[in-house]
């Protein structure tokens, strides 16, 4: 009889512990929604990120993204993009795109925030291409917002694995994943500084032909971005 009560207890305590969870995830869910559309008042984020809690609350980003990713199955297909879980994830990737907009936000980012930075493109690296779309979308614009820096820029560029990672991601089958991977490579390029210690690296690995199929691309906006960066290119005395 006692040990049918202790795995009782143990059965009712794994269950309050799953709906302590839930309750965490759903209210986690509908708060950083609220603060991603918040987030794009320029005050508002000059307000968060004075405040003492900034730099912890990027830190926790950057472990929620990373256990978002590996509670992802090795086969899955689609997600429930309506799940609290997505849009916990997507919510807290959307705040950090917005706050990457503002040249304080960007600052602060590669300042204080690095390990967010390198969760980010470690992340990016890990999915399959075709999985979590919107996630990866939302990560490469921060990237780039933060490329604008020119801090930032060298810091994203000097990172190790950095040109593998964009080559991984313009073979994404999403048009939106490529479109802005071009966007991050292309602040590479137009920065001579930064371009002179990546090239060659990139003329060396760059996956040319993958380029010029993505400027045929049924996409109006892909197709002029990729022939953008043909152009740009010639810099590395590359020849279509």
């Amino acid at each position: 009889q006692e040990k049918l009560d202790l795995r009782q207890q143990l059965n009712e305590a794994k269950q309050q512990l799953l709906q302590q969870a839930e309750y965490c995830t759903g209210m986690g869910a509908a708060v950083c929604t609220l603060l991603w559309g918040m987030s794009s008042n320029e005050e508002a984020v000059k307000t968060m990120l004075g405040g003492s809690k900034a730099v912890k609350f990027f830190t926790i980003t950057a472990q929620t993204m990373e256990s978002f990713v590996k509670s992802l199955s090795e086969d899955m297909k689609q997600q429930d993009l309506d799940s609290d879980e997505n849009q916990f994830v997507l919510a807290l990737a959307g705040i950090v795109t917005n706050v990457a907009a503002l040249a304080c936000g960007r600052e602060f980012l590669v300042s204080s925030s690095c390990e967010l930075l390198d969760t980010m493109m470690h992340l990016l690296g890990d999915m399959k291409p075709g999985l979590c779309t919107k996630f990866k979308v939302l990560m490469l614009m921060s990237l780039y917002n933060v490329s604008i820096n020119l801090k930032g820029l060298k810091y994203i560029s000097e990172s190790p694995g950095f040109i593998p990672l964009l080559w991984w991601l313009l073979n994404d089958p999403d048009t939106e994943v490529c479109l802005h991977a071009l966007r991050l490579l292309q602040s590479v390029i137009l920065e001579p500084e930064v371009l002179a210690k990546s090239a060659s690296e990139m003329r060396d690995t760059l996956p040319f032909q993958r380029i010029i199929a993505l400027s045929r691309s049924r996409n109006a906006d892909l197709q002029a971005l990729a022939k953008e960066i043909l152009e740009d290119l010639k810099i590395l005395e590359y020849e279509a």
